[in-house]
């Protein structure tokens, strides 16, 4: 019947091929036949103007079916807008065995024979968070080895249509697509399926899905992978399950697997972050009460009667210390002992965050057998960009100007005009929160995050225009230098602003009557708020990360929703026969070959959020928590019903986005050291309390008139004399404070450093170099106490390899005693044995 109808659908001109479409199920992956699997859809419209396309497409189809491929065609009268032509490739076993061989494709041949391990202890606490076996473990675990196409008989192969699954079918059709000449050989080498749909030769490439995701096929003979991801994992409610993640690594291939392994993995370990983290935000909030200097900031009898140094030039006026009572008291939920500890805590967590991860990535590659995979394999697939052509490129280097800064210099000042008799200042509740101070930093903020999503997009084109002229020759290659040149334009662009007003704001301010201005400017360096830098730095990682988060996560889900819509109300609604499965497949999205990489690019900007700042908010990674819990079932969501099947590829780890963690790790160690050293106000209260309280008891009583200068008003210049110094309620002002710890006027060493500048300078430093030296013993102890490969994987892959070679010489000396036995009964033409003393063990040894 089968050999009928396909001789049938040759000879007639459509009618079978109408009769077939028909008889097909809605979620046939099927060529008309019924029985040769749709392994790879191209997809194109007809441009009859433009002959060299249709010379393109004939001579690259024509090259596919020489390379083995069988071709089908759908007329663009079956398509829904009546345009698209689809042509459907499948790879018959062939030419699926000869390059399973060529890429060394490991492929089951026994039935593994290694016990479990059993159960973990106190396993039953879990359950509630725990999937269907069925659904964690598709497939019982088996030995495997690369396909040889010449041991055929060594392979575990029941049915050569499903031996190989449609992840590693897709992925040799996609090896064969990139390489195969859409020209003859003596016009060039143009090759390539992706330089084809650049230029619109083709419209689109693409494997297809296995069924639709909202309901389950009902034919026996479909597959349901993407029904039963959709069902237990995509869906926004089973974010507190575990990932089926043996599952996602057989739908999408192993490069998709790791890449949710690993955010899963980093989103369990940000729980213990986050706990700790807000335990310590606790710890401030509950000491509220105890935090000596806001109380005399805020008190009348101290903050109410000592005058401040005007913060700019003119336009600002002397103001009292206590209008910044709100601030101190923020400033104290984030700067207290506390974010030491946390500091500390952070640095110990990363280091047992990239262990742990290098022992489930050990565990994944002994179950995924991916043990034995080599860079080498990889090495094999060179790009097609690379075989075309190689000519030499030279790396243009691109630099950011920052735009905030300046920002900063110049509003200050105007906000400090405009709100002096602002009406929001009579507001009871908010009001006193509304300061000028408040204003810029939070603007600021918003418009340099503004900022930093405009300029994501230039060096997106930039990093991928200088990695394309390098032409890398694998794609391995070629990620690891794109991942490189993306990183550091990122980490300049989301972190500089942070680094601004952690290390340099405020640190070259100068003090009255001798300010410094910025590169000969009018405008005067930066002064930190009144609270501290700390809480600006804190505003500034605030609306930075949770905007970033907020807005991928907008443009993660709705987006691809609103472009898509459209597709799946088609796809619900027309019937069967109008409406084919690789046209549903057709109106989603592209993945695209950077769509994983933008992926771990967002969460590894977010994991330097979370470690080289945390020091100043330690709520940071109780946000990354939340924003990854929506994260992993987004992805999920958009790989399963948005985008298209992707293109499966193997990948062992996570790649250079490994190093590049290590390399956050180490310094975020150094960046937290210095934030509390630095910006915050941690080191000025202890050497007080130590060594300058003047009555040598151990409390913060007087720390306030201790850390103020004096400046006397008549040494202002004319330049920087405030405009309001006529004002009747300043008339009487002979002196003004200002933070810094300087000599008072009529000193012999007046406006100088003090001693206590110093000492409070050398306090610094001792504790940058205890605790760096504290946290990298601990790192590095901690980094040689967890081996990379747990003892029991270790033994679990020496026994595999050894039941395996055992196996694989037993198929052999078989292989030996068939081949001779079936000479038993002719007459002997060989030649003799090479060693003819030797015993038998020994000649079967050196056969293998």
């Amino acid at each position: 019947n089968i050999l009928f109808l396909r001789a049938m659908k040759t000879c007639t001109n459509g009618t079978i091929s109408s009769i077939g479409k028909q008889k097909l199920s809605k979620d046939s992956v099927f060529f008309r036949d019924g029985m040769r699997r749709i392994d790879f859809v191209l997809s194109y419209v007809d441009d009859k103007d433009c002959e060299k396309k249709q010379e393109r497409r004939r001579t690259y189809e024509a090259n596919l079916k020489e390379a083995g491929l069988e071709l089908e065609t759908e007329d663009k009268s079956e398509s829904e807008d009546g345009k698209t032509y689809f042509v459907k490739i499948h790879a018959p076993w062939e030419v699926l065995a000869t390059y399973a061989d060529v890429l060394k494709i490991k492929v089951p041949f026994k039935e593994s024979d290694i016990p479990d391990d059993g159960d973990m202890p106190m396993n039953w606490l879990s359950t509630p968070f725990r999937l269907p076996k069925a659904i964690m473990n598709p497939e019982p675990d088996y030995f495997t080895t690369p396909f040889s196409k010449s041991k055929p008989g060594l392979f575990l192969i029941n049915n050569q249509d499903t031996f190989f699954p449609p992840s590693t079918r897709n992925r040799i059709v996609y090896y064969i697509l990139s390489r195969c000449l859409y020209v003859s050989e003596e016009c060039g080498d143009k090759k390539g399926i992706k330089r084809l749909l650049n230029n619109g030769s083709y419209t689109s490439a693409f494997p297809l899905h296995d069924s639709r995701y909202w309901i389950k096929s009902k034919d026996v003979n479909c597959e349901s992978e993407r029904y039963d991801l959709y069902k237990y994992w995509a869906r926004f409610f089973c974010f507190f399950k575990e990932q089926p993640i043996n599952r996602i690594r057989k739908y999408y291939g192993e490069k998709i697997g790791i890449y949710f392994a690993w955010l899963g993995f980093y989103t369990e370990m940000l729980l213990f972050a986050a706990v700790v983290g807000t335990i310590c935000f606790t710890y401030g909030f509950l000491t509220y009460g105890d935090n000596e200097w806001s109380k005399e900031i805020c008190s009348d009898e101290i903050g109410g009667k000592i005058v401040m140094c005007p913060l700019c030039d003119k336009k600002c006026s002397y103001w009292k210390l206590n209008t910044t009572c709100n601030s101190s008291w923020q400033s104290h939920l984030f700067d207290n002992v506390a974010t030491v500890f946390f500091a500390i805590f952070m640095g110990i967590w990363v280091t047992l965050f990239l262990e742990f991860w290098k022992r489930r990535q050990a565990r994944l590659e002994y179950e995924w057998d991916l043990v034995d995979f080599e860079e080498e394999q990889q090495q094999l697939q060179l790009r097609p960009e690379y075989e075309t052509k190689c000519t030499k490129s030279k790396e243009n280097p691109v630099t950011k100007s920052s735009f905030c800064q300046t920002y900063r210099l110049a509003v200050y000042a105007a906000f400090a005009s405009i709100m002096k008799d602002s009406p929001t200042n009579h507001l009871e509740v908010v009001g006193p929160y509304i300061t000028p101070q408040l204003a810029t930093s939070v603007t600021a903020s918003c418009i340099n995050f503004v900022i930093i999503m405009i300029l994501n997009l230039m060096y997106e084109k930039v990093a991928i225009w200088i990695t394309d002229m390098e032409i890398p020759k694998t794609h391995l290659e070629y990620e690891n230098k794109l991942t490189v040149k993306m990183f550091l334009f990122q980490f300049v662009n989301y972190y500089s602003s942070c680094f601004y007003v952690a290390f340099f704001k405020g640190k070259f301010v100068g003090y009255p009557g001798k300010y410094a201005y910025m590169f000969g400017s009018t405008l005067r360096n930066e002064e930190c708020d009144p609270g501290g830098c700390l809480i600006e730095l804190t505003t500034q990682l605030v609306i930075v990360m949770t905007g970033k988060q907020v807005w991928g996560n907008i443009q993660e889900a709705l987006l691809p929703w609103v472009m898509n819509w459209w597709g799946s109300r088609k796809a619900r609604n027309h019937p069967e026969s109008l409406y084919s499965r690789w046209e549903q497949d057709h109106d989603l999205q592209s993945f695209g070959q950077l769509g994983l990489f933008y992926e771990y690019l967002e969460m590894v900007i977010q994991f330097g959020f979370i470690t080289l700042f945390v020091a100043s908010f330690p709520l940071a990674p109780l946000l990354a928590l939340f924003n990854n819990i929506i994260e992993i079932r987004v992805d999920a969501w958009k790989l399963t019903t948005q985008f298209r099947r992707p293109v499966a590829a193997k990948a062992h780890s996570i790649g250079a986005w490994e190093e590049i963690l290590n390399g956050m790790a180490v310094l975020s160690v150094v960046t937290n050291a210095f934030i509390v050293a630095f910006t915050s106000d941690m080191m000025p209260r202890l050497v007080y309390m130590y060594a300058y309280q003047p009555q040598g008891q151990m409390n913060m009583k007087g720390y306030i008139n201790n850390s103020l200068s004096v400046f006397n008003v008549y040494e202002f210049q004319n330049s920087s004399r405030p405009e309001e110094a006529e004002n009747p309620m300043w008339l009487n002002i002979t002196t003004c404070r200002y933070r810094d710890y300087r000599y008072p006027p009529g000193h012999e060493k007046q406006y100088f450093h003090t001693m206590q500048f110093w000492h409070i300078l050398a306090a610094k430093l001792a504790f940058i170099i205890i605790m760096e030296h504290v946290v990298f013993l601990v790192k590095y102890f901690v980094a040689w106490l967890i081996p990379d490969v747990p003892s029991d994987v270790r033994a679990r892959v020496k026994r595999e390899r050894f039941l395996v070679h055992e196996y694989l010489h037993n198929y052999e000396v078989n292989e030996l005693k068939r081949q001779l036995g079936q000479q038993g009964d002719k007459e002997c033409t060989c030649t003799p044995m090479i060693y003819p003393t030797l015993p038998k063990h020994e000649v079967l040894s050196e056969v293998l």
